[in-house]
This record gives structure tokens, C-alpha cells and sequence, in this order.
């Protein structure tokens, strides 16, 4: 029976998975992007995001807990840096999974997982600028540009009396 066994194993061994899961999370915080398969991504997330949060807090009880799990000085003071700097007001969810399709190869499921705050397309795009819809738009703009233009000489003639 499987009850209580929550994460994947992803077909590692407890040491080889702790050790793959440490290098891409000291990648994903060096380059802010990186491409894995989907079922890495995911456990990724859960790997690095409380590492992200503890960051928020620079205190040596904090450094000393995260450079436990990642064992790597550059990384720690990038994370503590700019990636807290970055994302000091946000209360969760600091990475973004986007799936990617299927892997040439052998099929597996590619995604790409990234630091939120760091993408500057998705940033940039407007919301307002974004929505648009070909269903009965112009005629209620048409009608409010003629409503103003009827209006006018009524205010004017009640002027002229």
C-alpha cells in the first residue's frame, strides 16, 4: 500500500535525489530560468519555494539553513541579494511551471520553471490592451461617439432662448 507517500521518488535513491534536487535549485536561483521535465519541475517547486521564503528573513540562522541544503556560497548570496530583494513583498509563489510538450527522445513532459519576478514579458504585458473581442464591440462605441453629438445643439438652442 502506498498511504502517506505524497512526493515522488522521481526513480532516485533519497541521497541522489537531495543532491539533483540542491543543483537545479542552485540553477533555477543563478539563471532564473531553467527547462526540466514536468515531474522535476514540480518537485522542484516544492524543493526551492521555502528555500525562497526562508530568504526574506537575512539572518545568519537563515543563511545557515539554506546553505545547508544548497552548499553553494554564489547561489546563497544571490538568493539573499537580488532574488529577496525581488520578491520580499510577495506572500507566496515564487516560481512559475510552464509546460513545454513532449521531449523528442522519449516523450517525457517538458516544462520550463521560472522565478516569477524575473520574467520581463510576461511583466510587460498590458491587461487592458489584451482583452479584445470581435462580438458586437464597434456598435456600442459607434452609439456612445453619436449620443454627445445629439446632445450638443439641444443645450444650444435652450441657450438661444
Amino acid at each position: 500500500m502506498r498511504h502517506n507517500k505524497k512526493f515522488n521518488h522521481l526513480g532516485r535513491t533519497a541521497d541522489h535525489r537531495n543532491a539533483m534536487l540542491a543543483n537545479m535549485t542552485i540553477s533555477l536561483i543563478m539563471h532564473k530560468r531553467i527547462t526540466t521535465t514536468l515531474a522535476k519541475a514540480k518537485a522542484l517547486k516544492k524543493y526551492a519555494e521555502p528555500l525562497i521564503t526562508r530568504a526574506k528573513d537575512d539572518s545568519t540562522n537563515s543563511r545557515r539553513v539554506v546553505f545547508s541544503y544548497l552548499q553553494n556560497k554564489e547561489a546563497l548570496k544571490e538568493l539573499f541579494g537580488i532574488v529577496a530583494e525581488k520578491i520580499g513583498d510577495r506572500p507566496g509563489g515564487y516560481t512559475r511551471i510552464i509546460k513545454l510538450g513532449a521531449r523528442q527522445g522519449d516523450g517525457a513532459d517538458m516544462a520550463f520553471i521560472e522565478l516569477v519576478d524575473f520574467d520581463e514579458n510576461m511583466a510587460k504585458t498590458p491587461k487592458a490592451a489584451a482583452k479584445r473581442t470581435r462580438r458586437g464591440g464597434g456598435k456600442k462605441k459607434a452609439a456612445e461617439a453619436e449620443a454627445p453629438a445629439e446632445q450638443a445643439p439641444v443645450a444650444e438652442e435652450a441657450k438661444a432662448e
